[in-house]
Parts: C-alpha cells; structure tokens; sequence
C-alpha cells in the first residue's frame, strides 16, 4: 500500500487525493468537518489546499522515534505482511521526511506529552469547535418565595418547547402537575409526560432510589431517554432516620435530603454511596457533562427546572429554617454543571399569596418566619374560594403538612429578583386575589385589581410578569412572553 502510494504521489505530484476527495466534500453540507488521515508528502496538501481555499487546517502530530518505535510494537496484528520495526519503517525515504511537514502545519501538536483527549482538545480548539455559543441556550425556572409558588404547573405549560429537560434537588420538593389525574413528580421534571425530550439529572442531585424507580414507573420512562450523572447522591435509610428531630423543629420534610448531602461532605474517606456505584441505575447513568456538551453543540434548548425557594436557600434563606441547598439560580446551575454565561433567561415563580408549612407539634415552632401573617379564612374572604377548598388544597405535596400563609412580600420578591437575575417572573395563585379570574383565557379578562397587582409586580421586580396562572388546569396559564 506504501509502494502504490507513492506511485500515485509521483504520477500526480501528490495531487490525487484532493482529485477524489475534494468533489465529495463539496456535495456535503456546508457546516460539515472532514478529517483525512493522513498525508505524507507536501505534494498532498497542496493540492488539498487549491481545492478547498480557507477550508483546510493542517495538524500536524509527532513524538520521539523511541515512543513511535513502542507504539508500532504495540499495534494488533493484521493479515498484512509489516515491517519488524519501526526502524525499518524509516528506511522509506517518504515516511523518514515526513516530519518535515511540521513546518507548514496550522498547529503541531506533541504527541508523546499529551493523552488522546488531549490531543482531540488541542485539535478542536484551533478549529473553533470548543468556543462557547454567542447565545444563551438555558432557561431556569426558580421559587422566588419559601417553596409551593407553582413552579410545576408552569414547567409543565412551556416544557414541550424544550429539547433537554433537566431537573435538580432531591425528593423533599414535589411538583404537582394538572394532568388529567394530578401527578406530583418528585425527581424527574414536570414536563416529563407532555414531552418525548431528553431528561438529565445532575451531579448533585440527591436520590431516593425507591421513589426514582416509582416515578419512572408511573411515567413510562425508558432507559435511552432518562441519563442521571454518575456523581449523583443516594440517600440511605440512615440519612432518613437522621432527620426525624427536624421534622418538630423546623419543618423538614425529613426526606433524609440534608443528612445525605452532610455524609457526602464529611465521609469522603467512608463509602458514600453515589449513583454510579448502584448496579439498578447502570442504564441510566451517563455523564451529565457529555449530555450537555452534545446539546450545547446542537443549539438545542434547555429547560433546568429548580427546587423549593429563593427563600429557603441554605445562604440566603431565614437560617436555620432553611434547606441543605442553595435554591437560588446560581446553586442550581452548579447542580447541574450549567455556565451562567449558557442561560438566556430566568423566570422566577412566585405566588400572590406566600406560603411556608406548619409544624405539626405547636403553632409556635413553625418552620420559619414570614413577613406578615394572614389566614385561610381571609384569603377566602377576599377571593370568593370556599374556605374548605383553600384548606384541602394547601397542604405539602410532600409533608401533607398544612401550610402557613402571609401577605404577598414585596421585598422578597425585590431581593429575590436580584440575587437570581430574574428576567421574567410567572405570578401564580392569582385566582386567590379573585376567584372570578379563574375564567381569564387573556390578561385582558383578569380582574382589574389583579392587573393592577400585576403592574406593580412588574415595577418592583424590574421584569415582565410573562406567565400567570389562573387555576391548576390544562389551560390554567395566560402566555405574554415575548421570546
């Protein structure tokens, strides 16, 4: 094959490469990359180069002779007669010159002091393949307030729009969604049933595998489409027996969440188990990195969907009555592995009426303070809503606990649209305000009060109010995004 090579080199100047392979390439798209491997003489790519003007980049690949002569000991075998050593190779005049070709090469790249990866990294970023996308492919959807704001009733409205749905947390959020029998996921995203997306979960996403398995049960998940990062946590009994003080003392959903996340901080050197090392979750496992990467590249869109609160971040929330995360955007996209600079917006939820949960021993120890305090028989005195409704309806989707509630907070909602860069907000629970809005297919049909409320959302958070929920319904959201 080395001898009709050079056959050919000598009948065409090294030309008939580019005569059979430039009329190929140019049938292909153009957005298409061709490697040719390899070339010998400079003969070869010359001729490449008239073909294909400003098309061609030359890497040019080398290491020691005695790493070369380890590597051509190392190849399998073949039904082909080779040469017993790599010295022997060089006795060529073609092969023994080709080093010379480094010094026309676009970039040369040694290989000897480089893994493959490196080398395919090297490679790809002088071709531009590894620059980051001029525009934002993410948007992430927030709790503005202390949890329960909607966030799944609005992830299940615009979800279907998305090429990659992911999710982050752990099982102490539930996100009920208004199918036509209501189902709370606990895991997966809201949009996992009206979607044939992808689904990631991240790395630090934490695990019950018991209600992971369920969930992926009831929703008819297959193994190709659902990938969770091998680095994801999984909760033990242990961590759920740990959290039984907490439940009284501050309203922990007692999911075990917190202590999963505390032993994989402090028994680095034990064995916490990840997700990676569960042999049930061997088809699903996949680098969530890798998922991105190929998303990234695709343009495809990303919907990351949070947990909880801006208000029970475990840094910016009322401490101690928090939660063992960080709920705002930014703790979120560290989650996943998302860069800030992929997201292209936020839309952060919030209710028109605030809520937290109710401890279950004594109405003095509650699961933290709110701004101001009103009850269920005001809001139902306001609203019109039966008094009984807003009571079976507010309660956890998770605890079952029922739920405190507090006037609509004005700085939360200040401080929360700047600690998330919030770029719209999706007001939720508005039927509270009046029950005639339940009837609103259009911002237009909202009670006046409710658009005046709306407004002056709007000033305060310095973004538009794109998404508003009128009731738990197929049709319950009024869509006045622009994007």
């Amino acid at each position: 094959m080395q001898e009709f090579g050079e056959s050919l080199d000598r009948a065409t100047n090294g030309a008939w490469v580019a005569q059979d392979l430039v009329p190929q390439i140019n049938k292909l798209d153009a957005q298409a990359i061709v490697v040719i491997d390899a070339v010998r003489i400079a003969g070869q790519i010359e001729a490449l180069r008239e073909g294909l003007p400003r098309q061609v980049v030359h890497v040019h690949l080398h290491a020691s002779e005695r790493e070369l002569e380890k590597r051509y000991r190392r190849r399998p075998k073949t039904r082909f007669k080779e040469k017993a050593s790599y010295a022997e190779v060089l006795d060529n005049p073609t092969e023994k010159q080709v080093p010379t070709l480094a010094r026309d090469a676009d970039v040369v790249i040694d290989t000897e002091s480089n893994t493959e990866i490196d080398v395919e990294i090297r490679a790809a970023a002088y071709l531009g393949l590894n620059a980051c996308d001029p525009g934002g492919l993410v948007d992430v959807i927030i709790g503005g307030q202390y949890g329960s704001e909607g966030k799944g009733n609005i992830a299940f409205a615009i979800g279907d729009e998305y090429d990659l749905l992911c999710r982050v947390g752990g099982p102490n959020a539930g996100h009920k969604v208004p199918l036509d029998e209501p189902f709370t996921h606990r895991l997966l995203p809201s949009a996992t049933t009206t979607s044939e997306a992808p689904i990631l979960i991240g790395p630090g996403a934490v695990l019950n595998l018991e209600v992971l398995f369920d969930e992926i049960r009831d929703c008819g998940v297959e193994s190709g489409r659902l990938h969770i990062d091998p680095k994801a946590m999984i909760i033990s009994k242990r961590d759920i027996r740990a959290e039984g003080a907490l439940i009284s003392a501050i309203g922990s959903t007692g999911q075990g969440v917190g202590a999963a996340t505390a032993r994989r901080i402090t028994e680095r050197k034990g064995t916490p188990v990840l997700a990676g090392q569960v042999s049930e979750l061997g088809p699903f496992l996949a680098s969530s990195y890798e998922v991105l990467s190929t998303a990234y590249a695709r343009g495809d869109r990303i919907l990351l969907e949070g947990t909880q609160g801006t208000g029970l971040s475990l840094y910016h929330g009322s401490y101690p009555h928090v939660t063992s995360r960080d709920t705002t955007v930014a703790g979120c996209l560290a989650e996943m592995g998302i860069a800030p600079a992929r997201v292209r917006k936020v839309i952060m939820v919030c209710r028109t009426y605030p809520i937290r949960v109710q401890s279950p021993k004594a109405k003095d120890k509650t699961s933290g303070p709110m701004s101001l305090r009103t009850s269920w028989a005001e809001i139902s005195r306001r609203s019109k809503i039966p008094l009984s409704e807003l009571r079976q309806v507010e309660k956890g989707s998770v605890s079952k606990k029922q739920r405190r509630v507090g006037e609509f907070d004005w700085e939360l909602l200040h401080r929360a649209a700047r600690l998330n860069g919030a770029t719209d907000i999706a007001l939720t629970f508005v039927d509270y305000l009046h029950i005639a809005n339940r009837e609103a297919r259009r911002f237009d049909q909202l009670e006046p009060e409710t658009i005046r409320f709306i407004e002056e959302v709007e000033r305060v958070a310095a973004a538009p109010v794109s998404l508003i929920s009128t009731r738990f319904h197929l049709r319950s959201v009024i869509d006045r995004r622009s994007w």
